[in-house]
């Protein structure tokens, strides 16, 4: 399926409107709206206007997982879960039995492991075959990588695990991340990208040139959007 592209002006509010949407009608339709974290700086703001949207779906039917962790306690400023919890999870009413937190201050296989475990048990619970999100929320790197899938990383190639510890070129170094399989069972998979320099990384992504870590990101039965804004 051709991508659908959406260039919007106002980045955090647009991108806010059309999640929520997506929400409102996953709860319509199937009672539940699994959404996938994006972290990194690009999404606070959008996380921010979901908060305090008077659009709001019904909370207490989201159920939030993160597209990747970095391995560092949930209070530290690194933390993806951290920057989710001060944008959107302490102004929503979610319950928390319904947040797969990675644990980042934890052994990263264990850690890996136990959340995968976590989403295995609602698969299982829903005759799934593989945790089915309704959206899963991506950012992009110069590089082409998302979430915490690098160019050349060994994470690229795995083809059973959903959660696996790997190595960024950044600091903090050590992540755990979403695979493949996980990312590409999703009903509907977004990028959310606000900086016009990354624009040659996108059209190379679209036009099937290079080895972006991202273009591998093709949902088997589902939907992909990129959400594009102006930058700042």
């Amino acid at each position: 399926m051709k991508p659908e592209l959406l260039h919007v002006k106002d980045f955090a509010s647009d991108a806010a409107r059309w999640i929520l949407a997506c929400a409102v009608q996953s709860i319509a339709t199937r009672g539940l709206f699994r959404l996938a974290l994006a972290g990194g700086e690009t999404p606070a703001a959008v996380y921010s206007e979901m908060a305090r949207s008077s659009d709001a779906p019904d909370w207490s039917r989201v159920q939030i997982t993160f597209g990747d962790e970095r391995c560092v306690p949930p209070d530290d400023a690194q933390s993806n879960y951290l920057m989710a919890r001060r944008s959107l999870l302490d102004h929503a009413p979610i319950p928390s039995g319904n947040i797969f937190r990675i644990a980042g201050e934890a052994d990263p296989d264990h850690a890996a492991l136990q959340c995968e475990a976590q989403l295995r048990a609602v698969a299982t619970r829903m005759g799934e075959p593989c945790y089915r999100h309704d959206l899963v929320l991506l950012g992009l790197g110069p590089d082409g990588h998302t979430a915490s899938l690098f160019p050349g990383s060994p994470a690229l190639a795995e083809s059973q695990r959903w959660l696996i510890p790997t190595i960024g070129p950044k600091p903090p170094p050590q992540r755990i991340t979403m695979t493949y399989p996980l990312l590409n069972a999703a009903r509907h998979v977004a990028f959310l990208v606000n900086d016009p320099k990354k624009q040659p990384v996108i059209d190379d992504i679209l036009a099937h040139r290079g080895n972006h870590p991202a273009g591998a990101v093709q949902p088997t039965e589902g939907s992909l959007t990129w959400i594009i804004g102006p930058g700042k």
